[in-house]
């Protein structure tokens, strides 16, 4: 996970108050490893696709202008005021972030039980199982957690 995704998500948590073994984690997963494949612009619906992109000159390197000018895409350099120059590329053709589409394929979901929180598992706990176990263990998880309250 990147840095930056990961201090997002920090951002939003609540801070647990009891410590990581207290806690038990329930996750349905889908790896990009396992559970994506590489894709065309026209199998996820890319916006630069269907609609083209466009990209202004300046502020972008010499080295980008020259990769944008000679990638075999088809584009118009267009001068719109001085100092305001854009290269528009035609709708139809792979976007400059092709390589990076994936689109899930056809597996199911992997339904994990560990013990801990995000902070981590201190028993080492994890286990795989099924969709109806995942929900069942949940659901009785859920069950236990309401009664601990309501006896306070």
């Amino acid at each position: 996970m990147n840095e930056s995704f990961r201090q997002m998500n920090e951002s939003f948590r609540l801070q647990p108050q009891m410590q990581p073994g207290a806690y038990q984690t329930f996750q349905v997963v889908a790896p990009l490893s396992t559970h994506w494949a590489p894709a065309t612009c026209a199998e996820v619906d890319c916006p630069e696709y269907a609609n083209g992109w466009r990209l202004r000159v300046e502020g972008l390197t010499e080295q980008d202008i020259h990769v944008a000018t000679h990638c075999g895409r088809k584009y118009q350099r267009v001068s719109v005021a001085a100092g305001e120059t854009w290269l528009v590329f035609e709708a139809g053709q792979p976007c400059f972030k092709a390589s990076q589409h994936r689109k899930r394929i056809d597996r199911e979901e992997r339904y994990i039980i560990r013990g801990g929180d995000h902070r981590a598992n201190p028993g080492g706990e994890r286990r795989e199982t099924s969709a109806t176990g995942w929900l069942d263990d949940f659901g009785e998880h859920q069950d236990a957690l309401a009664e601990r309250l309501e006896r306070g």
